[in-house]
């Protein structure tokens, strides 16, 4: 529990942080969501320094449906992994508040074509899952989302590993 505590507060302090880096990506067409690819840009935002003793990868802003969706990828900090090298990091909000009921899921395609599927862990505003992301190539992240009114929302992006 210690470490999920001082892994939030350290969460929380490094987004005040990193807010004003976060930048907005139009919407380039949808193939079908996470059974066939994703709805949104593929492009991304490598950042290039370490913001608060937290290794930044990659944070995207975009709407899917009329939600704005934070994404954001960072390598896990030593002995507080959550699943994998990197935390998948989604946060859903209408109208600038956060939707608090949903259920999410998410899924990674490899860059040698292998995939895996995770349910996501909600921290505060935000939903988190754990993926081994360190070795080369694009991965494809995706992500679905089920608001309380059962409608089914799909969106992604692309990670470059290292």
């Amino acid at each position: 529990m210690k470490h999920i505590t001082v892994f939030a507060m350290s969460f929380a302090f490094a987004t005040l942080v990193a807010a004003p880096v976060l930048f907005a990506s139009g919407d380039h067409g949808s193939d079908g969501g996470m059974k066939h690819g994703m709805s949104g840009s593929s492009s991304m935002m490598p950042m290039a320094a370490t913001l608060a003793a937290v290794d930044y990868r990659l944070t995207e802003q975009k709407e899917v449906d009329g939600y704005n969706v934070t994404i954001q990828v960072m390598k896990a900090k030593a002995g507080s992994e959550m699943g994998g090298s990197h935390d998948f990091m989604i946060k859903v909000e209408q109208n600038s508040q956060a939707v608090a009921d949903l259920s999410m899921n998410t899924k990674v395609v490899h860059p040698n074509g292998s995939a895996e599927t995770k349910a996501t862990m909600k921290m505060g505003e935000w939903y988190m899952v754990g993926y081994d992301l360190g070795h080369a190539g694009k991965h494809q992240l995706m992500f679905q989302f089920k608001t309380a009114d059962g409608v089914k929302h799909n969106g992604g992006i692309y990670y470059s590993g290292s």
